[in-house]
């Protein structure tokens, strides 16, 4: 029998499955209902900005700043465990105003932010360009945020699925859950069309369709996916050195010379189809910034579907009333950012029983997720 049954195949589960290995947690199988990592993972930007994206200074932010805090030791030892250079940035996030709105949006964010005691400068329109010398002209002023990075994501799913490889973590893939099965309010395993595997511990990281798991006694929380497209353009050499903001956007350099440009956030059900509106919104958003992109091609345009809870908040930890049954969900636009420390706190519960200030924050209790059985 399997020690632990890890259901979702995304950044999340398969974080989990590596710091479950390392903590000596026995055999461990992920079962993923299409291919490992091609979901919302894979459709990221790779962003890791707690400062940028923050409204105060709440348990959520605190929530992604203590993972963030994390990645150059997670970068570090990817890099060792499975030789894949997950090209951790930390090049800095720029914060940029254009309308007379953007301005009072960014100096409400940099007083509450200098309260707080965040790491955040506040630029002229002259020190920007000297910052990036092809954003637009326009621009009014802006925050730097040096403590938000990037990491790119599929470089970072590939070491993952890596470490799993070198290490007997088996991933099970086209292998859809329908159930989870349930014995004297104790998980025992899961069920798919064709086959049932049992197992001790089951956690649920299955994003926007963990909703689709039937149980018997209780309900699962409600997640719903919300689209985001986005494109890329290819330029010859860096044209940005740090991930650049406005309200309305945001574009994302890589190494390799391409511009990712984000994102929509539609609710659409499970619809991954881009559309021309879509498209449409983030070249203009992208031109915003820097209009000299102009000139260049699309050359590449994708959709992922973020799994979004009823608050807006991720879910995370074990269910009230059922014995070794657990669920990291519901991450929504941050599954990137929050992996390396959802993966730590959730091994920290399964195999030292030791329950984070986090987990009591984020648990699945604030559902209510039980039912009388």
């Amino acid at each position: 029998m399997r020690e632990v049954l890890i259901i979702g195949g995304g950044v999340i589960g398969l974080s989990i499955a590596r710091q479950l290995h390392k903590k000596s947690a026995g055999k461990i199988t992920i079962l993923e209902r299409g291919q490992t990592g091609k979901e919302a993972s894979y459709a990221a930007a790779g962003m890791l900005a707690p400062n940028a994206e923050a409204d105060r200074a709440d348990e959520f932010f605190h929530l992604c700043d203590d993972s963030n805090k994390l990645y150059p030791q997670f970068a570090v030892e990817l890099l060792a465990e499975t030789g894949v250079d997950i090209e951790l940035d930390k090049n800095g996030t720029l914060y940029l105003a254009f309308t007379e709105n953007d301005v009072k949006e960014i100096r409400r964010r940099f007083d509450w932010q200098r309260a707080a005691g965040l790491n955040v400068a506040h630029l002229s329109a002259s020190e920007v360009r000297k910052f990036e010398p092809f954003v637009s002209p326009d621009v009014r002023e802006a925050l730097f945020f040096p403590n938000d990075w990037q990491v790119e994501n599929r470089k970072l799913l590939a070491a993952l699925q890596k470490y799993a490889a070198l290490n007997q973590i088996e991933i099970i893939e086209n292998a859809e859950v329908k159930n989870l099965l349930i014995e004297n309010k104790r998980i025992v395993g899961a069920e798919t069309a064709d086959q049932n595997f049992a197992a001790a511990t089951v956690i649920l990281t299955a994003g926007a369709w963990t909703s689709f798991i039937k149980t018997s006694s209780f309900s699962l929380p409600k997640i719903k996916p919300a689209r985001g497209q986005m494109i890329a353009y290819q330029t010859a050499k860096r044209l940005f050195q740090t991930v650049i903001y406005s309200p309305r956007g945001y574009l994302v350099p890589r190494l390799d010379g391409r511009i990712l440009v984000g994102a929509t956030v539609e609710d659409v059900g499970f619809d991954k189809e881009t559309t021309a509106a879509g498209i449409e919104f983030l070249q203009e958003n992208a031109l915003e910034i820097a209009p000299s992109l102009v000139n260049l091609n699309i050359a590449g345009k994708w959709a992922g579907l973020r799994p979004f809870a009823a608050d807006g908040l991720p879910i995370l930890g074990a269910f009230p009333g059922i014995e070794n049954l657990y669920i990291a969900a519901a991450h929504y636009r941050n599954g990137i950012l929050l992996a390396p420390l959802t993966a730590e706190i959730l091994t920290d519960s399964i195999v030292g029983n030791t329950e984070s200030k986090h987990l009591k924050i984020f648990s699945p209790r604030r559902f209510q997720a039980v039912k009388a059985v």
